[in-house]
């Protein structure tokens, strides 16, 4: 601030110590009423200056100031606003991300779970097949030797029906039922050494 007013008053210095101040009109009464102004006219200018400033001040810079004011408070407020809203947002994009997380690990866990129960059913199923196909082959064998017995009781009989006529025949009299059970058990004992 000092430097500014020097620089004002280094002109005006240059003028007053000018060797040749007659040729400059500073000695002159014009000269010196122009650098002192009249009091009154000084007064009654400096008191409408006060009053165009009160004025001034009253109606123009107070409400440009509450509107000022008014403006900030609203920018403000839409950055506050604003911030809160990227909060919120950046609060319910990780918010969306976990849950995109979790569905996929339980989509996961689901698919395990899914490929767990369908091997254990088809060991399930597989088991219970091998298990009928054991007792169908069991069953089987079972009427396989049913009927193989079947058959050789078959053929005993008849073989016996066949040696009883033949001995009938050779014999020429009726076999009683002690000679038919003694020549069926020897028959029987010679088949089945053979």
């Amino acid at each position: 601030m000092k430097k500014r007013k020097l620089v004002f008053f280094l002109p005006l210095l240059a003028l007053l110590t000018s060797c040749d101040a007659e040729s400059l009109g500073l000695t002159d009464k014009a000269f010196m009423d122009k650098l002192f102004p009249n009091w009154v006219s000084f007064v009654t200018q400096l008191a409408a200056l006060i009053v165009l400033i009160t004025v001034v001040v009253i109606f123009a810079y107070k409400p440009v100031k509450k509107i000022l004011k008014k403006r900030q408070d609203h920018i403000e407020n839409n950055i506050k606003e604003a911030e809160q809203s990227k909060a919120i947002w950046k609060e319910n994009e990780l918010k969306s991300k976990e849950t995109v997380l979790a569905s996929e690990r339980t989509a996961a866990d689901i698919v395990a779970d899914a490929k767990l129960v369908a091997q254990k059913e088809r060991d399930q199923i597989l088991a219970n097949t091998q298990d009928e196909v054991k007792k169908m082959k069991q069953d089987a064998e079972n009427d396989i030797a049913r009927m193989e017995k079947e058959a050789q009781e078959e053929i005993k009989k008849e073989i016996v029906s066949v040696a009883l006529d033949a001995s009938k025949e050779l014999l020429g009299r009726e076999v009683s039922s002690k000679d038919n059970d003694r020549l069926l058990n020897e028959f029987i004992e010679e088949i089945k050494s053979k």
